[in-house]
């Protein structure tokens, strides 16, 4: 196991099976947070399977003196243009009681580092419009959002109906 020590008492480390249980759970507080508990349907067996048994994801784990305060999840998307991958995070999440005390930002310098170690062109993710405090902390990372683009989403029955279109 992979772990980078931050400071003497936060460390970041990829998560292992044994940590789905704690996936799951700070998910759930990253959708009550967002106001959208009622759209995770992910357990633990989704978890187990996607995440360590296909690996189409990776996630990481911060801990400060031993102690979860939040975990990122990420996988590779395909530059066409750069012809490079690059990096898709699909969440950053700090717990609550210890937000504003750096972690988010060594969350996005860890990752930051990975991409750089692994060839990466490029790292995105969204953020919800309303997220004031988010969109804040990226601008202060130097991201810049793309206002010309416009994401589009097939879930569930989009996906079903699409796919068995003639």
């Amino acid at each position: 196991m992979i772990t980078k020590a931050i400071s003497d008492q936060f460390s970041i480390r990829f998560a292992t099976p044994n940590d789905i249980p704690i996936i799951l759970q700070l998910i759930k507080e990253l959708a009550e947070y967002e106001n959208l508990l009622h759209m995770v349907v992910a357990d633990e067996k989704l978890l187990d399977e996607w995440l360590f048994q296909k690996k189409v994801a990776e996630v990481i784990i911060g801990e400060m003196n031993n102690t979860v305060v939040g975990f990122s999840l990420f996988f590779y998307n395909f530059s066409t243009f750069l012809g490079k991958p690059g990096i898709y995070i699909e969440d950053v999440y700090v717990k609550k009681e210890y937000r504003h005390q750096g972690y988010g930002k060594s969350f996005f310098r860890f990752i930051a580092q990975l991409a750089r170690e692994r060839g990466c062109g490029r790292m995105e993710w969204s953020v919800l419009d309303w997220n004031e405090p988010a969109i804040q902390f990226y601008q202060s990372l130097g991201a810049n959002p793309l206002n010309e683009w416009t994401v589009y989403r097939l879930t569930g029955e989009g996906i079903q109906s699409l796919a068995e279109v003639k």
